[in-house]
């Protein structure tokens, strides 16, 4: 770790609040069954706005429909899957091993420089490598991405690193609802984690990205939705940065609410920002956990380089969702 990136970790927790982020609200901890939101309910000129104190809000009510609190290894049950799943239908080798089985495992086009596995993945070869990034203790999953062995580069196709990948798009979907994830924000040159969602019929956009930590900046977080527009078929965003000095050292909640007219984001259950709901966000959309390392469009990650972590921790407590109650 850098001089410079030691002296602003201190600035940031210097800036902390007395009550770190653990003690803010007990309640975050737990996942009830039935959950109340304050969200907001006024009309808005703007496409898409942050939320201040003065805005009308109104109580949304929830019930809960999917849960992982991370007590076993997320692989245990088939809630997830540890690679891109969707899209075309490719022969098995396309996910667990031989040449082009990396196609699921990562995304190219964002310059990513590792590749995700998981125990039964083979790479080039057809024997699984037993690799797993992902880590459970005391009720917490560890997404693991560390430095490629110098051993293992021809194999895995070439990568700086290997991490993890989770997906529920063969498991599960939702449209409309409130969806979170409770997690640390690790940071670092070329650290990119995420919590984010796509359209189950496989198509992009539709995505909302609920949290991205910028790892050259700590503390530093992006919500942001993409959609294409009509008829023109160009892609839109609109997407905003939010200053949690204590993320990458306390667990915090960070969620969506995605109602029939809006998309309003939340960090420990707190609107911050909102969207009109753009066109095409009609189908159930499915979650996406991952770390990724490099970024070639997404800036505060830049690409991994000698002063990137050797190994570096995506920790995370539980991913919830619920759905809105009928009125």
């Amino acid at each position: 770790m850098t001089p410079r990136l030691l002296i602003l970790i201190c600035f940031f927790l210097m800036l902390a609040p007395a009550v770190a982020g653990e003690d803010l609200r007990s309640d975050l901890k737990a996942a009830p069954g039935q959950l109340s939101l304050t969200a907001t309910n006024d009309a808005f000129d703007e496409l898409c706005r942050r939320i201040g104190p003065s805005d009308p809000v109104a109580t949304v009510s929830l019930h809960r429909t999917f849960h992982d609190d991370f007590d076993e290894h997320p692989l245990a049950h088939g809630k997830w899957e540890p690679h891109y799943a969707g899209g075309a239908a490719w022969p098995e080798a396309r996910y667990w091993g031989g040449d082009g089985s990396d196609f699921k495992r990562k995304t190219t086009y964002n310059g990513e420089q590792q590749i995700y596995v998981d125990p039964r993945y083979a790479g080039r070869g057809s024997t699984p490598l037993g690799l797993d990034p992902f880590k459970v203790q005391n009720g917490i999953l560890s997404i693991v991405a560390s430095r490629m062995p110098p051993e293992l580069r021809s194999v895995l196709f070439n990568n700086e690193y290997t991490s993890g990948i989770l997906t529920t798009q063969n498991s599960f979907s939702q449209k409309y609802g409130y969806f979170e994830i409770r997690s640390k924000i690790p940071i670092g040159t070329g650290v990119w984690p995420a919590f984010w969602m796509l359209a189950n019929d496989g198509g992009w956009p539709p995505e909302i990205d609920v949290m991205e930590g910028r790892g050259q900046e700590p503390g530093d977080l992006v919500m942001t939705t993409h959609w294409r527009t009509r008829p023109a078929g160009s892609v839109e965003s609109c997407g905003m940065d939010f200053l949690r000095p204590d993320a990458s050292v306390n667990f915090h909640d960070y969620g969506v609410l995605w109602q029939p007219d809006r998309i309003i984001y939340m960090i420990d259950r707190r609107p911050v920002s909102e969207i009109k709901v753009p066109v095409g966000f009609d189908d159930p959309m499915y979650m996406i956990v991952n770390l990724a390392m490099g970024a070639k469009n997404f800036q505060g990650v830049g690409f991994v380089d000698g002063e990137s972590p050797d190994t570096v921790a995506f920790e995370i407590d539980r991913v919830t969702v619920y759905q809105i109650d009928p009125n």
